[in-house]
């Protein structure tokens, strides 16, 4: 069985005391590439540092809308040079990521984080890159500004919208992403989602170290869980675990071109 977690932030300070032993844990498990993104400037330099490292890690690059208020103006030109520099197999960029738009933070400026996903699809779509998509309260929000600035698909990471959203995005060359949420009963819509959409439109995540599992009880998630991630969601759709690790990686290498795994 072969996996792909399309989105773990296996370069963030949570593993920095034994991010080699989990990476190679989740290999031995199963996990055969992982897409790491940063969240701004700074942390692109660990997320390169990362996939130069570890097996399997490939890197996206961008502004998470909630690192918008401490990024700088000049920082679009330089994520753009940062992309452009790095558009070779030695550095494994794979998308644009994590952007988006997050209206759950009461405070949130609204304004300045549509202005940086605006021109951070513009990069993608000048680059031909696809984006690694953060969408929280705000599908809508987000899909309009996909119709101004179309790229080349992406993944909308740890999906909640509604099945008239999913389609849209599934229109437009998008992937959808689930992960540990799926685990947790409460989660019926997006367990509905998951074992209703085209199996073609989804993807696997843990977004770790976030988002753990419930059987993690709120401990630090990590790339290991994606393989019992994978046989909850194989339940939920009635098929083997086996045919959605296939079909599931075969959609993460479709959305993401330049994604490499040993296989």
């Amino acid at each position: 069985m072969v996996l792909i977690d399309t989105h773990c932030h296996l370069a963030a300070g949570e593993f920095a005391d034994d991010r080699a032993a989990v990476a190679a844990a989740a290999r031995a498990a199963g996990v055969r590439a992982i897409v790491v993104p940063a969240v701004d400037l700074a942390s692109c330099t660990a997320v390169r540092a990362c996939c130069a490292c570890v097996p399997g890690c490939a890197a996206a690059y961008g502004i998470h809308p909630l690192y918008v208020p401490q990024a700088g103006e000049g920082d679009l030109l330089l994520l753009r040079e940062w992309l452009e520099q790095a558009r070779s197999p030695l550095h494994r960029v794979v998308a644009l990521g994590e952007i988006g738009l997050d209206l759950h933070v009461g405070d949130a400026d609204v304004a300045r984080q549509e202005r940086f996903f605006f021109e951070q699809l513009r990069i993608a779509r000048d680059l031909a890159l696809p984006v690694l998509l953060h969408v929280r309260r705000a599908v809508d929000r987000v899909l309009k500004y996909l119709r101004l600035v179309p790229v080349p698909g992406g993944i909308a990471h740890a999906f909640n919208g509604s099945r008239q959203q999913a389609d849209e995005f599934i229109a437009r060359g998008f992937r959808l992403g689930f992960g540990g949420t799926l685990s947790f009963d409460r989660a019926r819509h997006i367990r509905q989602l998951a074992a209703t959409l085209p199996l073609s439109s989804i993807v696997l995540e843990t977004d770790a170290p976030d988002m753990p599992p419930a059987w993690l009880a709120g401990g630090r998630n990590s790339p290991v869980e994606l393989p019992r991630i994978a046989a909850l969601l194989a339940e939920l759709r009635g098929i083997e675990v086996d045919e959605l690790a296939r079909v599931t990686s075969d959609n993460a290498r479709a959305v993401l071109p330049w994604l490499l795994s040993d296989d």
